[in-house]
């Protein structure tokens, strides 16, 4: 990790389930508050707890908190988990989004430099694309992991597996790194350094 490829910068970091992304995101914020930047670091938490081997607050992670600030509702469910038709899967998406709603409301209101947000997915189930862009806009860097799998496919017909890949590629336009972590290593969907040559060419 090197400090002028993470700050300033919009990261996503992308993968199926248990692919790592919460660790490595938690990863990169300890590394980040080793460098004297815990008091510009803003996290917001967008995971359900951890069932099934799915999903995971940071803070699931963790022995000790996180010197950073934390935003997280009480409760976050995961829809295609728990959600057994449709209808099920509908409800669950969008208690989660009206959850998180009041909790971008209050980033955006009082945001910090650095922004952390944990399961982007969750948000975007429901929720419009347009919340997390100006949260984005809010921060001079980002850091957010996003589920991009298969495992998850299955949303009873209810259309938020859909939804959420195509709002996921809509991200990365706005993004300079996509990082997608799958069982074979790290692979660069977008790369910052790559961009940069482009432009100069």
């Amino acid at each position: 990790m090197k400090l002028k490829k993470i700050l300033n910068k919009r990261i996503l970091i992308l993968g199926e389930t248990g692919s790592g992304k919460t660790r490595l995101t938690i990863e990169i914020v300890k590394f980040l508050c080793s460098h004297g930047y815990s008091k510009d670091i803003t996290i917001i938490d967008m995971a359900p707890e951890r069932m099934h081997g799915i999903g995971g607050r940071i803070k699931d992670f963790l022995t000790k908190p996180l010197p950073v600030r934390y935003l997280t509702p009480p409760n976050i469910y995961p829809p295609r988990t728990l959600g057994k038709n449709r209808e099920e899967v509908i409800k669950y998406a969008y208690l989660n989004y009206m959850a998180l709603k009041p909790i971008i409301a209050q980033f955006i209101k009082n945001s910090t430099r650095i922004l952390v947000v944990n399961d982007l997915t969750i948000y975007l189930h429901a929720g419009p694309l347009e919340d997390i862009l100006e949260c984005f806009k809010c921060s001079e860097t980002v850091i957010a992991n996003a589920y991009y799998g298969t495992r998850l496919i299955d949303d009873h017909g209810s259309g938020i597996s859909k939804r959420e890949k195509e709002l996921v590629k809509a991200i990365f336009t706005c993004m300079d790194w996509v990082v997608l972590l799958s069982k074979e290593g790290i692979k660069l969907l977008k790369s910052a350094e790559s961009e940069g040559n482009a432009k100069q060419r």
